[in-house]
């Protein structure tokens, strides 16, 4: 091509050409004789894919040629007949070649809108003088590079298409449907944003196409520049081929709706149910989620034969599409409980974003609680570990339409031990524990605080994690008066994270030191309130004997007479810590002087009374130690 070019240039410099081919011709470009097996060659294909016309493919040949071989330059002042003009344009092209139109050199002709070719006018130059430079995308995809855009290529991820069967195949076969049929924007919601992933990168494989995903964020507003845009990725997707994935939210959707409706290639919008109005018109595929039984049954195939007792269990706990239970089953150790601790690890990244982990350490002999209280926490552990059981198996999940997740309240002071009893349920059943800050989780800008829950409990139920709202009065209170567009928005904000609360899989606690301040319509929703009392002499006693660690050097302690201060468990971990420092200092044991100054320091912390003689060393604390 570069040689006929050239060739074709230098008879024109010698004077007019006598051989000229017809309009549509470009057979000078001297093209193999195609045969079956052959390769196409770059040019004919973009020819074909654009529909251009012999004399813009000479155009196009013209610019690819002068970027590969130096001496075309000289060749296009020749024919051009001045020298200064050592390059292609629109004036030499008319000259040259044959078929000519204003079409052509327009900038809503093909060469111009596709960016195949663009024109750099100096200030003043005419168009026609302007030198013509090839995109050096194109180029790139002359010499064989075909690889994406360094222009587009910071704004999208890749998609893997999953392994196996196709998550949902009525989906799939929906949105192939839709693209063969020649409309080339189609809505996905429902189920997972990744399960949707999965299904538009599966369909996007059988069609040969690669799948890229670009967040709507990354849009630009301004029509000029969404029209941009969606020309230079319908390009791309004609050169590599490609789908693109738009992951939309509400924010978003009139932006994401004005560049799909310019794109000219299959795309599919990603969002969730309901979709916002302005891309409800859009051709909707609904994905629905795998149910429990298709869930076990891609554990089992995962994790292999002889496993069914960790199969059972994780079924039951996380609510995952195919590829990410494949992706997680094949580096799970063998052993039932390191693989159980490795697939509550991988759901980590998700919620660590989102929520403070806690690690829980403590178990049920750490817990200081009267036997009624511990009797309903271990009713809540029973009731998240047999929820598949009584939801599915026993019918409840296609009776009940709401009310399903495992709710409870842990009222109680500061200190009783609300936090801890939701380390020992996340302890006891193996979870991860997060615990959520209202306060950075409501936005002040409307719509927000919906949004960051939303993202909260998909993630929470895909990694079956155990949800704790600390200081829920905050957000659970008595329903706000309305009294301006914020009040209003701040009770939609509350009544969706009741919803998402009563629908949740997993066991959400919610902890208050004021119970009384929650709204009553909210306790009625519940399916366990907690008491948590403040802690008596004998529960005293007991909190400061667990308050020590067994490698902690300690003199005989009179706990008898520590049970007198009135602490909660919270405040005597916190004093019993200040007094191994004491000691540590000193390099004594504790005694029981650094506990009475640890705890005096509490007391005044709480500007409790204090009396001298509480605090006073008695002579007869070995004999009061044995008691």
């Amino acid at each position: 091509m570069v040689r006929a070019v050239r060739e074709h240039l230098a008879a024109i410099a010698v004077g007019p050409t006598t051989n000229v081919p017809d309009a549509e011709s470009d057979t000078w470009l001297d093209w193999p004789d195609p045969h079956p097996g052959a390769p196409i060659p770059a040019l004919l294909r973009l020819r074909a894919a654009f529909g251009l016309t012999g004399f813009e493919v000479a155009v196009l040949a013209l610019c690819v040629a002068h970027e590969l071989d130096a001496a075309i330059g000289p060749l296009c002042a020749g024919a051009a007949g001045d020298p200064e003009r050592a390059w292609p344009s629109f004036a030499l092209a008319l000259r040259a070649f044959p078929g000519a139109d204003w079409e052509a050199v327009a900038a809503t002709g093909r060469l111009r809108a596709w960016q195949l070719v663009a024109a750099e006018r100096r200030f003043g130059e005419p168009l026609l003088l302007a030198a013509l430079r090839c995109d050096e995308r194109v180029l790139d995809f002359v010499k064989g590079l075909n690889r994406l855009d360094a222009r587009l290529a910071p704004m999208v991820d890749a998609i893997a298409a999953p392994d196996g069967e196709l998550p949902d195949p009525a989906a799939a076969a929906a949105l192939l449907r839709l693209w063969e049929d020649g409309r080339h924007a189609g809505l996905v919601s429902g189920g997972e944003p990744a399960l949707r992933l999965d299904i538009v990168a599966a369909v996007a494989r059988t069609t040969g196409r690669a799948a890229f995903r670009i967040d709507a964020e990354v849009l630009p507003t301004s029509p000029d520049a969404c029209e941009a845009l969606a020309r230079l990725w319908t390009r791309e997707a004609v050169l590599l081929p490609l789908v693109l994935v738009v992951t939309a939210g509400g924010e978003e959707a009139a932006t994401v709706r004005r560049f799909v409706d310019r794109l000219a290639l299959p795309c599919a919008v990603c969002t969730d149910s309901p979709a916002p109005r302005e891309l409800a018109t859009l051709p909707t595929i609904l994905v629905t989620p795998p149910d429990g039984a298709a869930q076990e049954h891609a554990w089992r195939v995962a994790l292999g034969p002889g496993r069914e007792a960790l199969v059972a269990r994780v079924a039951g706990t996380f609510d995952l599409p195919q590829a990410e239970i494949f992706r997680i089953a094949a580096t799970a150790p063998p052993g039932e409980e390191a693989a159980w601790r490795h697939c509550v690890t991988a759901m980590r990244p998700g919620l660590d974003a989102l929520a403070q982990r806690i690690e829980p350490r403590l178990g049920w002999d750490d817990l200081v609680l009267p036997p009624e209280q511990r009797g309903v926490l271990r009713q809540i552990a029973d009731q998240v570990r047999q929820r598949r059981r009584v939801h599915d198996d026993w019918g409840y999940a296609a009776r009940l339409s709401r009310g399903l997740g495992v709710t409870a309240l842990f009222a109680g002071d500061s200190g009783t031990g609300k936090t801890m009893a939701a380390e020992v349920l996340a302890a006891e059943l193996g979870l991860n524990l997060y615990r959520i800050d209202l306060s950075a989780v409501v936005s002040k800008y409307i719509g927000e605080t919906e949004k960051n829950l939303r993202r909260l409990f998909d993630a929470a139920e895909r990694g079956g994690a155990v949800l704790l709202f600390d200081e829920a009065d905050a957000l659970f209170g008595k329903r706000t008066e309305v009294k301006d567009s914020h009040d209003r928005y701040a009770n939609i904000e509350v009544n969706y994270l009741l919803q998402r609360i009563e629908s949740f899989a997993g066991l959400a606690i919610l902890a208050t030191n004021f119970k009384a301040a929650l709204d009553s319509g909210f306790l009625r929703r519940l399916r366990f309130v907690v008491r948590f009392p403040y802690p008596g002499p004998a529960e005293r006693a007991a909190l400061w004997r667990g308050a020590f660690p067994t490698a902690v050097p300690c003199e005989p302690l009179d706990f008898a007479r520590l049970a007198g201060f009135n602490l909660t468990g919270g405040h005597i971990v916190t004093a019993a810590l200040n007094a191994a420092f004491l000691a540590a200092a000193e390099d004594a044991p504790v005694a029981m002087r650094h506990v009475l100054q640890a705890a005096r320091a509490e007391l005044v912390k709480l500007n409790r009374p204090i009396l001298a003689a509480d605090f006073a060393l008695p002579t007869d604390l070995p004999a009061r130690a044995a008691e």
